[in-house]
């Protein structure tokens, strides 16, 4: 899922301090699982937003409202309007959700109310990590389940790369091996021949370096 952490309350109140009536809009999928955006942070950041403007000297009306998914229009236009009621928009989505609200309602200031992190996993209670880097050409067939684009420092297809000590990274002691994973991982389910393989250099087109990315499945097209 994606990953996110809140902004602080001053950078929020900095961001909309020129307006008096804001629209505060949560998501009900990945930011709500990762407890970023959801109904319940958005009631909390509201108040805290209130308190902050009110002891400023600077009050603001705040409305706030939670859709299930911001990266989709037919959700999106429930928020019609309660945007027309505003005068600005913070989204409490990933970066895909602030930039559909902001082509949606192009009219009016959309700002992000989060800081996207990745696409990761919850490795224990409120605990997340990064597993995915979205690179659009994915290997982990290759490598047992386990991606060293991601988990490596050092990015390596081919590894080990030697400077590991007792299973940790050398450039980050409390970080595991992404390749002692890899290699304990192949020899669990019988494939410890793959560390023989040569994987040649990653094409790097399908990945972000060459810009906006866009999926088309033409099958499902009408």
């Amino acid at each position: 899922m994606i990953v996110a952490s809140p902004k602080s309350i001053p950078e929020l109140k900095e961001i909309i301090q020129s307006h008096q009536k804001v629209l505060l809009v949560g998501c009900g999928t990945c930011v709500t699982v990762c407890l970023a955006g959801g109904e319940r942070e958005v009631s909390i950041m509201a108040y805290a937003l209130r308190m902050a403007r009110k002891l400023a000297s600077n009050p603001v009306r705040i409305e706030q409202i939670t859709i299930e998914r911001q990266c989709e229009n037919e959700f999106i236009k429930d928020l019609t309007a309660a945007v027309d009621r505003n005068e600005a928009v913070v989204s409490f989505a990933c970066g895909a959700g602030v930039q559909a609200l902001a082509e949606r309602f192009p009219n009016k200031p959309v700002y992000a109310g989060l800081n996207t992190q990745f696409l990761g996993i919850l490795e224990e209670q409120a605990v997340w990590t990064e597993k995915c880097m979205a690179c659009g050409d994915c290997l982990l067939h290759k490598f047992g389940g386990i991606c060293p684009v991601t988990r490596c420092a050092k990015r390596m297809l081919n590894g080990p790369c030697g400077g590991s000590q007792e299973d940790h990274c050398e450039v980050d002691p409390d970080r595991p091996c992404a390749w002692q994973l890899i290699y304990k991982r192949l020899g669990a389910i019988g494939q410890l021949d793959r560390m023989e393989d040569i994987v040649p250099p990653k094409d790097w087109r399908n990945a972000w370096h060459a810009g906006a990315r866009k999926v088309v499945r033409k099958e499902h097209r009408t």
